[in-house]
């Protein structure tokens, strides 16, 4: 069993899936990151925690039930010339959820929430709510997930070793990506933005319109160049004026 897992094929394959879990995982932890920074700042990691603890959860009976996850790729009805799987129709699901929360959180940061007087919005959000929609997007992504890994290992204990290696890297990276966002509202619009263009690539992709997501993540890191130059060029104003007084 040991000798087993120092095969070098066997760690090749775990290095590699890992790498491409983590990648895949980037859509997650934008999703992440904006969703629990609704909730009371003492509520956060606790929301991190437990629905990154049922992702991981869902992801490893997943892997288990492999023979199901294959049949989800089976075509199930046709529409317009379209033949639709199970996969597509979640792919399509979640990508049509991304666009309506961003559409909403983008005019809610626009024109500004309807809460009650004295109450904030994080204090509005119900923390329940805020798990179910980790939990829910998080299905979609996973779908796509355990294709790749089924796709590049058939061994179980790799599989769920890379995922266990990529839903850590996510907790922590969530954790510092809403720290950045909490400490510069501006980013939240370009990571809302994020959000409407993985959308419109799952969709696309239920539609069997592949956008390779090379395109998308140029695009993400492109733009976050830009805005952490943006931010450390606000910085440096704001410290300017205050040595002018």
């Amino acid at each position: 069993m040991f000798s087993t897992l120092l095969d070098p094929a066997i760690i090749a394959s775990f290095l590699s899936l890992a790498a491409l879990e983590i990648v895949l995982g980037i859509d997650n932890v934008v999703f992440l990151s904006l969703v629990v920074s609704r909730l009371p700042a003492e509520q956060r990691k606790r929301a991190r925690q437990i629905g990154l603890g049922l992702a991981l959860g869902m992801r490893i009976i997943m892997l288990f039930g492999i023979a199901w996850i294959v049949q989800l790729t089976t075509p199930i009805l046709s529409i317009a010339g379209y033949d639709l799987s199970w996969r597509d129709i979640i792919l399509m699901a979640g990508g049509l959820f991304l666009l309506a929360k961003g559409t909403h959180e983008i005019h809610r940061g626009i024109e500004g929430g309807h809460e009650e007087p004295g109450v904030s919005s994080a204090a509005s959000a119900s923390f329940t709510a805020i798990i179910l929609q980790i939990v829910m997007i998080d299905l979609v992504f996973s779908i796509d997930s355990i294709i790749t890994a089924i796709g590049m290992t058939d061994v179980v204990a790799v599989m769920i070793a890379a995922v266990m290696v990529a839903i850590a890297v996510m907790y922590f990276a969530s954790e510092a990506v809403s720290r950045f966002i909490e400490a510069h509202p501006t980013t939240k619009m370009l990571a809302l933005s994020f959000l409407l263009l993985i959308g419109v690539a799952l969709v696309a992709d239920g539609l069997h319109f592949h956008i390779p997501r090379g395109y998308i993540y140029f695009a993400m890191a492109f733009s976050a160049f830009v805005e952490i130059f943006n931010v450390a060029s606000q910085r440096r104003r704001r410290k300017a004026a205050q040595a002018k007084h």
